[in-house]
């Protein structure tokens, strides 16, 4: 069963965006952050129980990044929709996404297999796109009130956006496609 459970919890991940998304149309930002944070910590703890129980799977390496790309680009399409955050970002988070799935097609077709590893930039930017949603939802919720740090992370994010998806085309196009421990999401 311990085997199983990773993928499990990934799943678990994928089925919340849809009822995150619900409570975000109904502007309901208390739970939300409740879901967002739960679904936080099951990708956390799927990826921790894959490596303490030895039991990562194919399908699991594949799920795992899916199921992260969906709740943050679910979440992010609302909070646009809803005014929270601004249209060029989203649309950079989504270009840059869709360049980095382009690159590795390309790459995969012409090199038969390459192994998909995000680089340290991608990581810094995921974790600033899961910190600046928190943010935003704790702020809409009431709790905490700091429009300055939304600014911030808004700029963070977008400047680490821009830069990894730039990062990404350097190493593996100008570079000759140097992608050996650097495609990822």
């Amino acid at each position: 069963m311990i085997t199983r459970l990773p993928n499990l919890l990934t799943l678990l991940r994928i089925g919340a965006v849809p009822v995150l998304i619900l409570f975000l149309r109904e502007r309901e930002y208390a739970v939300a952050v409740a879901i967002f944070v739960g679904a936080g910590i099951t990708d956390g703890l799927d990826g921790w129980i894959a490596k303490k129980f030895n039991c990562v799977t194919r399908l699991g390496s594949i799920l795992d990044p899916i199921a992260d790309k969906v709740l943050i680009v679910s979440t992010y399409v609302v909070l646009v929709l809803l005014g929270d955050l601004p249209f060029w970002l989203l649309l950079l988070i989504v270009f840059r996404d869709l360049g980095i799935i382009g690159g590795y097609l390309i790459l995969d077709t012409l090199h038969d297999s390459v192994p998909l590893h995000p680089s340290f930039l991608s990581k810094v930017n995921t974790l600033l796109q899961i910190i600046l949603v928190a943010v935003v939802l704790i702020d809409r919720a009431g709790w905490v009130h700091l429009p300055w740090l939304n600014e911030v992370l808004i700029g963070l994010v977008g400047l680490t956006t821009l830069i990894s998806g730039i990062h990404y085309g350097y190493l593996w196009f100008i570079r000759g496609a140097e992608y050996d421990d650097t495609v990822g999401s």
